[in-house]
């Protein structure tokens, strides 16, 4: 493994006070909410459709498992597309490929309005995702191009926060038009949404990566650095841990809406409401843990937090098994296991990216494929599983109970 001597591994062991300074700089807010608008892509992708998916499912005659297999072809995309563009933006530097990448992203969007079954739109949806995986990938490079140390944790907590509020706001948007219009101008929207994302991503953020600093392109060298990448037994643990705790807000998302309208009887607009709600705690999660890093070492808060997450996932299940409380008590439960899982999610990535500043395109590139690859198996499981409240929460569990277990592994061994 090589080190860029100006970009430093984050000591796992260190609270952000006692990092050092060397090579880091003040987040400024308007490159903070610039990134932060390339993080929205991704989610509003995903997200927004949601209240519309049992229309999509009549509409195109349609199961409900085959509708949610247009989630997992969005999250194949995300997870292919930011292996090609990682490595291609550590050679052409960032802003081409994000700009081209944003610019897929709406012409598939815009060609969705038009789909006559499943499976066409299935397709354009692995091409949205692909566009938006160059948002996800390259706004994760950028971070690791423009800070260091553990000021990488704390901007992705920064992050985080869209990552909390889109899902707030995204089917929020998704119900109101449905009052207005079919499922169809949804995407006109999501196309629209890209276009301004496309021109914040030209004149508000910078090239982070200057020619000196760019890697040789060419298969050879973007496979023998993400051999590099895979001989790093930490740098891979904690890709894992991320992916699966990814994986669990995946089967959240792929199977809320038939829960809370099929199940629980709410309306797409009562189901919008309470999807959003539950971004709550994920946003104060994620910006508690700007203060607690402070304090404690990134790896000191992903293992109490995923500690604290399982066993939360367990009472989740029993609730929901047990129908304790109704809808009440099983959002409630749900809630505060999101907002546990949200500390996980800013640390475990920052960790991975920092050991490698060198080809932070590439690591960002393979940390977020399989994320969303992951999230792409596990999702389905869901609608296989019944689509229940109990299904839902007890396959969440499991991935965390996963991540818990890769992560005190990787302790014991010492790495």
């Amino acid at each position: 493994m090589t080190a860029d001597d100006t970009l430093q591994p984050i000591a796992s062991d260190a609270p952000v006070g006692t990092a050092s300074a060397s090579g880091q700089e003040h987040p400024r807010v308007g490159t903070i909410v610039a990134l932060g608008s390339m993080t929205a892509l991704g989610p509003f992708t995903i997200d927004m459709y949601l209240p519309a998916l049992p229309d999509i499912a009549d509409a195109l005659d349609s199961s409900p498992s085959g509708v949610q297999l247009t989630i997992t072809g969005t999250l194949i995309g995300l997870a292919l597309g930011q292996l090609v563009i990682g490595p291609l933006s550590d050679t052409l530097g960032r802003k081409r490929p994000l700009v081209a990448g944003i610019a897929l992203h709406v012409v598939a969007a815009f060609l969705a309005v038009f789909a006559t079954s499943v499976t066409m739109l299935g397709v354009l949806r692995v091409f949205q995702g692909v566009g938006a995986a160059a948002a996800a990938v390259i706004t994760m490079a950028m971070v690791r191009d423009l800070y260091s140390g553990n000021t990488v944790a704390v901007v992705i907590s920064r992050l985080m926060l869209v990552l909390g509020v889109a899902p707030v706001i995204a089917p929020s948007v998704g119900g109101a038009l449905l009052v207005t219009v079919d499922w169809r101008g949804i995407f006109v929207v999501l196309a629209l949404i890209g276009v301004v994302i496309a021109l914040i991503a030209i004149f508000a953020l910078p090239e982070s990566l200057p020619p000196e600093r760019r890697r040789p392109g060419g298969l050879g060298p973007v496979l023998r650095t993400y051999g590099m990448l895979l001989r790093d037994h930490t740098f891979v643990s904690l890709t894992l841990v991320a992916s699966v705790v990814m994986a669990s807000l995946f089967v959240y998302v792929s199977g809320a809406s038939f829960v809370y309208q099929d199940q629980f009887g709410l309306d797409q607009q009562q189901f919008a409401l309470v999807f959003s709600a539950g971004a709550f705690s994920m946003i104060g999660a994620t910006q508690l843990n700007v203060r607690l890093l402070r304090r404690w070492s990134p790896r000191q808060i992903v293992q109490w937090s995923l500690t604290v997450a399982v066993a939360l996932g367990l009472v989740a299940v029993v609730v929901a098994f047990c129908e304790i409380g109704g809808m009440a008590g099983f959002v409630a439960a749900l809630w505060i296991m999101l907002g546990a899982v949200c500390f996980v999610l800013p640390n475990a990535p920052a960790l991975a990216l920092s050991r490698h500043g060198e080809a932070a395109g590439t690591a960002a590139a393979l940390l977020g494929s399989l994320q969303y690859a992951v999230g792409a198996v596990v999702a389905p499981l869901v609608g296989l599983l019944g689509n229940t409240s109990t299904a839902v929460v007890a396959s969440m569990t499991a991935c965390l109970a996963i991540a818990l277990a890769t992560m005190l592994a990787s302790a014991r061994r010492g790495v």
